[in-house]
């Protein structure tokens, strides 16, 4: 029988990181999630909801997500279900949790809710300004079949 184990979840982050290291050096964090639902109950009324959702980074994805997120950050993750069991005083306990493969920090910087005192991002070791925009706020480029495609010269 096959079976599907995927989650993505957009949230944002219940406290601050705590990065850990294994004894092998490999970092790890456990991170808490908000994840908000909205809905209108039998009278008509919205409801709320939040979710609250346990979620595990490894490596480098854990690193950065020390660096540069807080307490409030909004992240989406991707990543698998995984099933805590243990016992305390003789009952036994279990917990869903995310084991992250993928992590994208969201909002906009400084405004956006992650990484407020921190400077601006670096784009080839020059400022992102008004000026020297990232690669995502350029003009758009030609794709083909305008003039200067034809000359013999072009290595393409």
């Amino acid at each position: 029988m096959a079976s599907y184990n995927r989650v993505i979840l957009v949230g944002n982050l219940t406290r601050d990181i705590e990065l850990k290291y294994t004894p092998g050096g490999t970092a790890v964090t456990d991170i808490g999630m908000a994840v908000n639902d909205r809905r209108k109950s039998a009278n008509g009324e919205w409801v709320d909801e939040t979710t609250f959702v346990d979620v595990t980074l490894w490596g480098r994805t854990a690193e950065v997500a020390s660096e540069y997120l807080t307490k409030g950050s909004p992240i989406l993750v991707e990543g698998r279900l995984k099933l805590d069991t243990w016992e305390t005083e003789g009952q036994k306990r279990s917990k869903l949790r995310v084991v992250c493969d993928r992590m994208q920090m969201l909002g906009g910087g400084a405004a956006g809710g992650g990484g407020g005192n921190r400077p601006p991002r670096q784009v080839n070791d020059a400022p992102v300004r008004a000026d020297n925009p990232s690669p995502g706020q350029r003009d758009a480029q030609p794709t083909g079949g305008g003039a200067g495609y034809e000359d013999p010269d072009i290595p393409f």
